[in-house]
């Protein structure tokens, strides 16, 4: 049964379940080496009675010997049991980050409401902070275990004085505690406030092209530096509590050592204590401080990985935004795309056939209905959200699995994304693909010179996001990746916004001839007249509905608005 990850504190639990082979083994032996050091001022204070204050030099011996082996238990113990801690939680925030991965490339899409800038301050942040918790485990219990042996300790040696430990600490940890809901709150703002600025910075250099051509990177930047400010004045209130915590972690440790310590030499000079036990006693006062403190510290621990286990669960635990049926792909009908009485956003009763070998062209007055069209026929719509049918091969998408739907219909957007790696790389996009393949899709892209500019032609290297090349280049290699993936029906918006208009004249050419030969269906939405010139037919689409219908050349004869709109 799959885990339930709609909460934080399910993200948490998980975690402890998964690693938990780890965390028991690392949790043992941190235990062990933290009984073993308590039990070293204990060892000291036997020494001087046993060996040190008789004279016995063969006792002092063996007890050096015995000294020895407690160090080396205690230093492997750590050793080991920091390393299994360290791993799983290592392992966790792995396994945590590939389904955040996983989550945001799901082809249903996720209604977590997270930009792209939030998935990546939770992939690079948020996980290896929830993680965090499998540490805290490791570290309460150790902690906890020194205290109980030197609470035992301290009752041998005096019964009031351990009983006073015993008490005592778990009334520090208490109040320790109470700061918690404050830090976990404080944690969450500033994790939200760091992805928020994450997020913006990933929209700015996105789009800094956009900005430095309508000169708005000024705006930008005071936008970011904003931004940047109101995270950093969140910081600095968690690193304030933070710091309140540890202070008053480390004051109250000092009271509660200089209390014991105090008790310990009253008992010494009433003759209650041997040198031997006022010794030991002086030690395990000194030594409970820092289980004490890193019970502190674990607290603000656990506030970080609850607050960012919280925005974790946000994704995880997201419902997918898109429910596919179980269909498989289904047997090719005449109509290969076909959407009856469609309503989405501004579509109201669209109707729309595409056929084998046909290309249709699709103009939308205005560019909000193309941009709806074009989210409907790439999934990215639950079913709930639209009326009507679009049928795939003569099926309804909805009764079709993501594959088979996917497998027929493929939809180029307008912002194309390239990515680091050779062209041929990009153009195969993972697929295994003939190079006459390729280099017959780049010439219907009319991108051939995309390769002839560089001496390493199609085995060129691409930068991030493709930045090494032109806006127009990148819109051509992008195409070319479409028409060398061969989809039965391709959807392309507005694929030559950058080009010029010879290249542009090119590429219509150049489509419409490899997918007419080739037997395919093409939706070109686009108000393009070199596109528009090669389609067979043409949807017009005025207020949500298809207005016209018929050849360009006959609409733009009959139709004075389609004229305007496509001539202009």
């Amino acid at each position: 049964m799959a885990d339930d990850l709609t909460s934080g504190g399910a993200v948490l639990r998980r975690a402890l379940r998964r690693q938990r082979g780890k965390v028991l083994a690392g949790t043992a032996l941190l235990c062990t080496h933290q009984a073993a050091e308590a039990l070293v001022p204990v060892a000291i204070g036997v020494i001087i009675d046993q060996a040190v204050a008789t004279g016995d030099v063969p006792a002092l011996l063996l007890s050096l010997v015995g000294l020895a082996v407690l160090f080396t238990v205690l230093a492997y113990a750590y050793r080991f049991g920091a390393r299994l801690n360290y791993a799983a939680v290592e392992t966790e925030a792995h396994a945590v980050r590939v389904e955040i991965a996983t989550s945001a490339l799901d082809p249903r899409g996720h209604r977590s409401g997270m930009r792209d800038g939030d998935l990546l301050a939770v992939t690079a942040s948020d996980a290896e902070l929830s993680a965090l918790v499998v540490r805290v485990a490791g570290l309460c219990a150790a902690a906890v275990t020194a205290i109980v042996v030197a609470a035992v300790a301290l009752l041998v040696v005096d019964v009031p004085l351990g009983l006073g430990v015993l008490l005592g600490v778990p009334v520090v940890v208490i109040l320790l505690q109470r700061m918690a809901p404050l830090l976990t709150r404080r944690s969450a703002s500033q994790q939200e406030a760091l992805a928020a600025t994450t997020a913006l910075a990933v929209d700015l250099v996105t789009g800094l092209r956009v900005l430095r051509g309508i000169g708005a990177q000024h705006h930008a930047a005071r936008q970011y530096a904003a931004a940047s400010g109101h995270a950093l004045d969140v910081t600095l209130r968690a690193a304030t509590t933070k710091g309140l915590h540890l202070g008053l972690t480390t004051t109250v440790n000092g009271l509660f050592l200089a209390a014991v310590a105090g008790v310990a030499g009253w008992l010494a000079l009433q003759g209650r204590l041997t040198i031997g036990e006022l010794v030991a006693v002086v030690g395990l006062a000194q030594f409970v401080a820092e289980p004490v403190q890193t019970l502190g510290y674990s607290v603000q621990l656990f506030a970080m990985a609850r607050a960012s286990a919280g925005r974790v669960a946000r994704i995880l635990g997201a419902a997918p935004l898109i429910q596919p049926g179980t269909g498989g792909q289904p047997a090719p009908s005449p109509a290969r795309l076909a959407l009856d009485k469609v309503g989405y956003a501004g579509l109201d009763d669209v109707c729309v056939r595409v056929d084998a070998g046909e290309v249709v062209g699709v103009l939308a007055y205005d560019p909000s209905e193309a941009e709806a069209l074009v989210a409907l026929l790439a999934g990215q719509v639950p079913r709930e959200d639209y009326r009507g049918t679009v049928y795939v091969d003569g099926v309804p998408a909805e009764d079709l699995d993501i594959d088979a739907v996917r497998g027929t219909v493929l939809v180029e957007q307008h912002d194309v994304a390239l990515f680091e790696g050779t062209l041929r790389a990009n153009l195969a996009a993972g697929a295994t693909v003939d190079d006459t393949v390729l280099h017959a899709a780049v010439r219907a892209a009319a991108a051939q010179d995309v390769l002839e500019a560089h001496p390493h032609g199609i085995d060129r290297v691409l930068t991030e996001r493709g930045a090494n090349l032109s806006g127009g280049q990148r819109q051509r290699i992008g195409l070319a990746r479409a028409l060398a993936a061969d989809p039965p029906v391709l959807v392309l918006h507005n694929p030559t916004t950058a080009v010029d208009a010879v290249t542009e004249a090119l590429i219509a050419e150049g489509l419409a001839g490899a997918r007419t030969v080739a037997g395919r269906g093409t939706v070109l939405v686009t108000n393009s007249p070199a596109l528009l010139r090669v389609t067979h037919r043409v949807a017009v689409l005025d207020r949500g509905r298809v207005i016209a219908e018929g050849p360009h050349e006959e609409l733009l004869a009959s139709d004075a608005r389609y004229r305007e709109e496509v001539l202009r």
